[in-house]
């Protein structure tokens, strides 16, 4: 089984699950391109580095989600509005959790692929089935920012989209999550 990235569960808002991520390494890479294209992008970096396109020639178990970030800032006491050409995204991979710093894995090969260490962060999830599509990203990232701005809660950093499946997974077995760093007002 493939491991995922470690939380525990901190609570629900409404259908909303809020989780206490653990401090994670993450490899990433920035690509320009519309929503749908940039998650494309960026994973073959990301793969090719886990595959051992790094110094040492080392494997890195593939672990999920595939994270997927605008670099654009929302603002979010209004409705997410994101400029599709020409964005910037940043598309990642959670390091296995026995990494506990950037220092223990290999250095990439290719120059795009960085290596960083995150926080631990209190994060609100909206966890879905179905498309990957921008739209289908905005409307439910606007539903959760709503119910967040109605809870007390506050984004503290941009919204990440998240895909658990490969692309070939049917549609209505995909593991999708929309995931905001947040705290209370």
């Amino acid at each position: 089984m493939t491991q995922e990235q470690r939380f525990d569960k901190a609570g629900n808002i409404g259908t909303y699950e809020l989780r206490q991520y653990h401090p994670c390494v993450v490899a990433e890479v920035s690509v320009t391109g519309d929503f749908q294209s940039a998650g494309s992008a960026g994973f073959q970096p990301l793969f090719n580095y886990i595959a051992g396109a790094n110094h040492s020639s080392t494997k890195v178990a593939m672990t999920s989600p595939v994270i997927q970030q605008s670099g654009m800032k929302i603002d979010v006491s209004e409705p997410a509005i994101e400029t599709e050409v020409g964005a910037s995204h940043k598309v990642a991979f959670v390091m296995p959790g026995h990494y506990v710093s950037t220092a223990e894995l290999p250095i990439p090969n290719d120059p795009r692929v960085v290596l960083k260490l995150l926080p631990e962060e209190l994060v609100a999830v909206d966890r879905f089935s179905g498309r990957w599509t921008h739209d289908v990203y905005l409307q439910r990232l606007n539903n959760l920012m709503k119910t967040l701005k109605q809870s007390g809660y506050v984004a503290v950093g941009n919204p990440r989209f998240a895909r658990f499946d490969p692309p070939w997974t049917p549609r209505f077995m995909r593991r999708n999550e929309i995931q905001v760093p947040i705290k209370t007002a």
